[in-house]
């Protein structure tokens, strides 16, 4: 294929993929806590972490990355303790974390805010060999979290208090999906950017709730809808000369409105075979009680 002739568009491709594959990993999680714009206010701090990097002529993936963590443990502490004054807090945050960005990239050695816009909106041709590093370790943090504490992540996001009953340490938890959605954000934003990668933490998995049922069939469905409109997305900025980022959430958004549109129809038919079924179990279902069956 003429596009993997191009190694610009390989690096692309593979961050496409890792994007894909993260942010709805993470996202569920926030989905169930009621989250669901945390990811956009972690791109705003990313920000800061942006301009610095040009500041000091370092990788700004990496720097952004440590200041996305440190703003997004923030957060919520901000959120555990803040109480009637944390909107505040966080609204100060927020707005902080952009117009740092701005200043600090003006100050910076190229005096442009110009190399900025790559990174609020994502830029497919500027992703370096680099940056591809850097996105593959966080991807592999952020995965390994995810899958190998996906029942206890669950169990916090469903319910604080019976997570915390159960002995889990919650705190540590809520920090530490904190940190993963700090991460993800860092690993999305050379592909959709800062200001759009929240989208593509949420849309997909709202996409998979519409036709799944338990907890682990809507994440496997986000992440293959994740996966598949970043390299739709990606395929076609190169095609068509479009922006990545707005492309690949717009692809997203189509696809919650077709698996909106086929839920009714399928929600009626569950129902019917419910009431058919009603007889043979008595009336009694299974009690749903693990990560595996929980609807979502």
């Amino acid at each position: 294929m003429e596009i993997l002739d191009h190694a610009f568009m390989q690096r692309a491709l593979l961050a496409a993929v890792l994007v894909g594959v993260t942010a709805p990993a993470v996202g569920i999680h926030l989905v169930q806590r009621r989250q669901a714009l945390m990811g956009d206010g972690i791109g705003h701090v990313a920000m800061t972490g942006v301009g610095l990097g040009f500041l000091m002529s370092a990788n700004p993936v990496w720097v952004a990355g440590l200041v996305s963590i440190a703003g997004a443990v923030l957060m919520e502490l901000i959120r555990m303790y803040g109480r009637t004054r944390g909107d505040i807090a966080l609204a100060l945050l927020f707005y902080g974390g952009m117009a740092g960005g701005v200043l600090l990239t003006s100050l910076s050695p190229d005096g442009s805010n110009a190399n900025l816009v790559s990174y609020l909106f994502g830029s497919l041709a500027t992703v370096s060999q680099e940056d591809v590093v850097a996105i593959c370790v966080l991807a592999a943090f952020v995965l390994a979290v995810s899958l190998g504490l996906r029942r206890q992540l669950f169990a916090v996001s469903q319910d604080e208090e019976f997570a915390r009953v159960t002995g889990l340490p919650v705190r540590a938890l809520n920090l530490l999906v904190a940190v993963t959605a700090a991460v993800t954000v860092t690993v999305a934003m050379r592909v959709v950017g800062l200001l759009l990668v929240s989208a593509l933490m949420v849309v997909p998995v709202a996409a998979a709730q519409q036709l799944t049922r338990s907890f682990r069939a809507t994440f496997a469905v986000a992440v293959l809808i994740g996966t598949a409109v970043t390299l739709a997305g990606t395929v076609t900025t190169y095609y068509q000369d479009v922006p990545p980022g707005a492309t690949i959430v717009l692809l997203a958004i189509a696809v919650f409105v077709v698996f909106t549109a086929l839920a009714a129809p399928l929600a009626r038919r569950r129902a019917r075979t419910a009431g058919a079924a009603t007889g043979a179990y008595d009336g009694v279902r299974p009690s749903p009680g693990t990560a595996d069956d929980v609807k979502v």
